[in-house]
């Protein structure tokens, strides 16, 4: 069972609020979104992930105690070590003609066009 962060009583892995402090879990009550929240005088934005990148949107910052987008950046992935498996370059050609089907009709559209210019005054 988790502890409230304020009070350390033991309460309900559901909770929105703790039952003993009256302390908000989850914000807006909703106990889908977390709430993260800032130990001691640290605030949240010192080790947030958004406020590095300067992609932060929220209002509080660079001050937050309490964020719902806090994204820790020494839990994110180091990309020098994660490995991409390739898929093989035919996996690879039908993902990139899905993606432009729209520019692959426009091009066959000016190929046979060209074909049929090109026939037509060939004839005479």
């Amino acid at each position: 069972m988790p502890t409230c962060p304020k009070c350390h009583q033991l309460i309900k892995a559901e909770a929105t609020t703790c039952p003993y402090c009256r302390c908000e879990l989850k914000a807006y009550g909703h106990p889908g979104i977390p709430l993260h929240r800032a130990t001691g005088e640290e605030y949240l934005c010192d080790t947030c992930t958004y406020h590095e990148d300067d992609t932060c949107t929220f209002a509080k910052r660079p001050y937050a105690k309490e964020c719902t987008l806090y994204s820790d950046r020494s839990q994110q992935l180091d990309k020098t070590t994660t490995k991409r498996y390739g898929l093989g370059w035919q996996h690879s050609l039908q993902l990139w003609c899905q993606r432009n089907q729209g520019l692959l009709m426009f091009a066959s559209l000016i190929v046979v066009s060209l074909l049929v210019a090109f026939y037509s005054t060939r004839g005479r």
